[in-house]
Parts: C-alpha cells; sequence; structure tokens
C-alpha cells in the first residue's frame, strides 16, 4: 500500500477502535499496492489529513491484508472511499479524484 503522510493505516483487527468508535468523522481509503489510481490519490489524501484534521480523521486501509473488512462493506473496486460517523458509513464514492471535489464532496458530511 502506498501510504500516504499523516494518514493512518487501519486493519480489520482495529477498524472498530480506529474508524467505528472515532469521535469526529472518518474518510476510510480501500487501497490496494497494485492500484494506479490509488497511487494517486496518497498526496491528495496527505493534503486532506493536513488541512481537515480537525474536523475529519483519514485512514487507509489495504484490501489485500483485510479481507474482512472490506468484504463486509462490499468494496469492490478501489480506490473506494467510505465516510462513516457515529459508528456508521454515510458516504461511498469509487475513484480517484482532485482534492477540490473531494473536498465538495465531503462538504455535507463533515
Amino acid at each position: 500500500m502506498i501510504k500516504a503522510a499523516g494518514v493512518t493505516e487501519v486493519t480489520d483487527a482495529d477498524f472498530g477502535a480506529e474508524v467505528l468508535g472515532a469521535e469526529l468523522p472518518v474518510l476510510v481509503e480501500f487501497t490496494a499496492d497494485w492500484c494506479p489510481p490509488c497511487r494517486q490519490m496518497a498526496p491528495v489524501l496527505s493534503a486532506l489529513a493536513a488541512e481537515e484534521g480537525e474536523r475529519l480523521k483519514v485512514v487507509q486501509l489495504d484490501v489485500d491484508h483485510n479481507p474482512t473488512t472490506t468484504n463486509h462493506y462490499k468494496v469492490l473496486s478501489m480506490p473506494t472511499f467510505m465516510v462513516f460517523r457515529g459508528g456508521e458509513p454515510v458516504k461511498a464514492m469509487v475513484g480517484a479524484r482532485p482534492k477540490q471535489r473531494l473536498l465538495e464532496e465531503l462538504s455535507d458530511v463533515i
């Protein structure tokens, strides 16, 4: 997985604590090493985490190493972005996008 600076990596084991139990809304990127659009999103997610860290937690989950969570949320394409608030998914988006577009799409949930 291409780790985005300032973005937490989560696993099946800690997804509940890190995402479902978080006080802030959480943007989860379901990602994989073999996914070129996922690599393209790394700097976007780093910037988003740095700029919106007080309002939004940004995490990545490697789908190849965390099949339980990936299958539970029926993630089939990468990158898939899901926003969780209060332990529930409230928004899902598929595919790479520029930071400004991502911010616009997140404006109703953060």
